[in-house]
Formats: C-alpha cells, sequence, structure tokens
C-alpha cells in the first residue's frame, strides 16, 4: 500500500512535475507475469526514476541496514525502504550472492512481479558502463524469466555520485526488448555460459545507453581511481616538501 501512496501521491507526482522523465520501450515490458529488468547504475536516483516510468511495481534489493537501524529515524527508514518496494539483504555477508538470489527468486516466481537488478553491483564514478557479473545471468537461468534491458540517462547529473543534489535535467529511461536465453536451459552451472549471457545483456545495455563499456568491474575501477587520487596527492604533497600522510602518522 505504501509503496502505492509513494509513487501516486507522495512522491512520484513531485518527481514527475520537476523532472518529466522521458521514456522509450515501456511496451516492452508485460502488463503481468514476472521479468527481469537489468540496468545501468548511474545514481542512488536510478531506483527512483525507474519505476516512475511504468505502472507495475519493480522490487530492489537494498542493504539490510537501512532496514535495521535504532531508533524513530530508523523505523521511519525500514518504512520508507519497504515501501519504496525494497528488500532486505546483507550484502557483507558471506551468503550476500545467495540472499539476493533467493529473494529475486521469491519475487519473480511466487509473485510473479518484477525484479530489479543492476549486473555492474555499484554506481558507475565516471558515467561509463562496467563489466556485469554474472548473477543476473544465474537468476534468468535458474528461473527462465526474460530479461529485459534497461538504460537510465541523466541520473547521474540530477543526482551525481558522492553528492545529495546535482542539477536539473530530465532523465530519460529507455526498456529494451526483452531477451530469451532458454536455449541455455540446465547450463546455469557453466561459468562460460554465465559469462556470454552476461555480456550479452550488458552490449544491450550499452546499446541502449550510448556508455562507454570498461571491461573490468566496477569496484575495481573505483578502488584503483581513488588510489591514483591518494597517489597525486601525495606527489604534490612532496613536491611541496610535505610529509606523506602514512609518515605524518608515524611522527604522531
Amino acid at each position: 500500500m505504501f509503496y502505492w501512496f509513494l509513487k501516486w501521491v507522495a512522491l512520484g507526482p513531485f518527481l514527475r512535475v520537476i523532472f518529466r522523465p522521458q521514456v522509450t520501450g515501456a511496451e516492452n515490458v508485460p502488463a503481468e507475469g514476472p521479468a527481469i529488468l537489468a540496468s545501468n547504475h548511474l545514481s542512488y536516483a536510478d531506483w527512483l526514476f525507474m519505476p516512475l516510468t511504468l505502472p507495475r511495481r519493480v522490487t530492489f534489493v537494498a542493504k539490510a541496514e537501512y532496514f535495521t537501524s535504532p531508533g524513530i529515524k530508523g523505523w521511519f527508514q525500514k518504512q520508507f525502504f519497504s515501501g519504496a518496494g525494497q528488500v532486505p539483504i546483507d550484502r557483507g555477508g558471506a551468503s550476500a550472492a545467495e540472499g539476493a538470489l533467493t529473494a529475486a527468486k521469491r519475487i519473480l516466481l511466487e509473485k510473479g512481479g518484477l525484479f530489479g537488478i543492476y549486473p555492474e553491483g555499484t554506481r558507475s564514478h565516471d558515467g561509463r558502463l562496467y563489466r556485469g557479473k554474472t548473477g543476473v545471468a544465474r537468476l534468468a537461468l535458474e528461473t527462465g524469466v526474460p530479461v529485459i534491458p534497461v538504460a537510465v540517462v541523466g541520473t547521474d547529473v540530477v543526482a551525481p555520485p558522492g553528492k545529495t543534489f546535482g542539477t536539473f535535467t530530465r532523465p530519460v529511461v529507455r526498456f529494451g526488448k526483452p531477451l530469451d536465453f532458454s536455449r541455455y536451459e540446465g547450463m546455469s552451472n557453466d561459468r562460460y555460459i554465465l559469462r556470454s549471457v552476461t555480456d550479452e545483456i550488458m552490449y544491450e545495455i550499452m546499446r541502449l545507453s550510448g556508455q562507454e563499456y570498461v571491461d573490468t568491474y566496477a569496484a575495481q575501477a573505483k578502488k584503483a581511481d581513488a588510489e591514483a587520487k591518494k597517489a597525486e596527492a601525495e606527489a604534490k604533497k612532496a613536491e611541496r616538501g610535505e610529509q606523506p600522510a602514512d609518515q605524518q602518522k608515524k611522527a604522531s
């Protein structure tokens, strides 16, 4: 109930009036029955604008901390994320991938719903599209559910990574034609098949979004970028005759 209240009364009308999101290919999403919506991930605002363009409910997994925080704030946070179509998953645990897969199967097979997933695993820090993780392929093969590639464009302008607010633009959501992987039925444990299916999905997302594709994982790229920036900062300090941060800690 709260999901529909947010979508049609509290939050949705505001977002529609202010940002006027554009959508193409919505007819590719079935009016009923299960489907996997595999999207690029540019901003925390993605999970707001993509479901906003569809009449059906879209469910994602979210960090368990959003549902377990204490106090009044924690209660409101739990109500908001639950109502917004999120289901909790402990992403720090050893069985995080299995937990997400189980939750997705329940939504798809038991409820016949739409399940949203970001194959990159994390937000892109520079606007490029990164290599997809094979969980989306495993989910598709184990459920037999079609995958609909989705491209969200402009949300990194509305809500840039690392910032609460950005600048105004009209986000665009593009839904591609459903991808059927029934030809790989019973092959969900073949890592080469999983990689091939994932790459096919990512190619369609790239085609829809127009993003530059990088054949490495987003988390690795973020880490490498952070290390490069740190090294650059230390080099500038050295040029100014300042001690590197690690030496300052030792000296203190």
